[in-house]
């Protein structure tokens, strides 16, 4: 296999650019490729739709103005593009509900699928642009008529997981120039361009909650609190009482302030009767889960058993399990070796070596 550089009918890119120096890099490598570019900064909410100050996040004023500086050093025109309606309907609502639902989402994927390579895509394919470029330490390998999505080459930094729910047409007009080097290496890169967010601290936390607090959020957003409950073990004898069911995610220990005679973890959490199910760490061990949103990149899901590595979540290492497909839309992985936390509302992804082969959502 090749990797990737230029296969599109027109060397024009769109490039999203946060403001943090992987896009700003990311933009360089492109526009030394040859491409004619435009840099964009996706607006994605404002104060009152999140009820929180900005300031850090990828949409404060600072940020746009980091992008808007990284472009002017380049020559490189730069827009803001307005996306606030399609990020509330299809990142933030979804992040919202399915915390109501008892599960623990990825915003990051939702924003992924629905923002970058659909908005933006859709977008940047009305401008004109063939090609949509971002900061995302991946790699896209063309081999004979077909595109795949690959890990990138530093592990430490690998995107991949993130990225699963995209699809071979999307692959086909999308660059990731990051995705051949390690994180040093484009902070040098950035020293060496005179780009001031050369050494910026990298966000760990949600960009539309930077406090990292999601339930305050999420209260802020749906402007309510969410009822308090009884905190229950795997036999259902109450040990103490719950502060909402947001509160919680499986495999949790801190703050749950349960006096016990062993740790206790969250197990899972039973909406309709608002409880949280405690257990010791042992319990949380599982061979078995089922995911819905199946999705298959190269398009033609299988409809054999399957054998695979999967991981549960984007700091997991990539375990060997079988995929046992069970309609287009839903499907089973049974892993060798039982896996820990396994959480409704998380992502698994699958691959063959390293190669993402697709994935879905957790829902038991």
């Amino acid at each position: 296999m090749e990797q990737r550089e230029a296969f599109n009918e027109s060397k024009t890119a769109l490039i999203a650019m946060s403001g943090g120096v992987d896009s700003s890099v990311a933009a360089m490598l492109t526009m030394q490729m040859g491409y004619d570019c435009i840099g964009c900064t996706m607006r994605l909410y404002d104060n009152d739709m999140i009820g929180e100050d900005l300031l850090g996040s990828c949409c404060s004023v600072k940020e746009t103005e980091d992008a808007r500086s990284v472009c002017e050093n380049l020559s490189l025109p730069y827009r803001i593009l307005h996306c606030e309606t399609e990020f509330r309907d299809r990142v933030i609502e979804p992040f919202v509900s399915s915390y109501e639902k008892g599960e623990t989402p990825n915003p990051c994927i939702l924003c992924n699928r629905h923002l970058k390579f659909d908005t933006l895509y859709q977008k940047g394919r009305e401008m004109g642009f063939s090609t949509i470029v971002t900061g995302h330490y991946a790699r896209i390998v063309k081999s004979g008529d077909h595109f795949y999505l690959k890990t990138a080459v530093d592990p430490s930094k690998d995107q991949s997981y993130v990225l699963y729910s995209m699809t071979e047409d999307q692959l086909r007009h999308t660059l990731f120039p990051l995705g051949d080097y390690t994180k040093d290496q484009v902070r040098a890169l950035a020293a060496e361009a005179g780009f001031r967010n050369a050494e910026k601290a990298e966000s760990q936390d949600i960009c539309f909650v930077p406090d990292g607090d999601y339930p305050a959020m999420i209260e802020r957003y749906r402007n309510r609190t969410y009822p308090e409950g009884d905190f229950v073990d795997t036999e259902g004898h109450v040990l103490g009482r719950h502060k909402g069911i947001i509160h919680y995610t499986v495999g949790q220990r801190r703050g749950l302030g349960i006096a016990s005679e062993g740790r206790l973890y969250v197990k899972c959490l039973d909406v309709p009767n608002n409880r949280v199910v405690l257990s010791d760490n042992e319990r949380l061990f599982e061979k078995d889960l089922t995911f819905r949103d199946f999705h298959w990149i190269t398009g033609a899901k299988p409809t054999g058993n399957v054998e695979v590595s999967a991981k549960i979540r984007y700091r997991h290492g990539a375990q060997p399990a079988t995929l046992i497909p069970i309609d287009e839309k839903h499907a089973a992985l049974h892993f060798r070796e039982a896996q820990r936390a396994i959480t409704p509302g998380q992502s698994v992804v699958l691959y063959d070596g390293d190669t993402v082969l697709g994935g879905g959502t957790i829902t038991g």
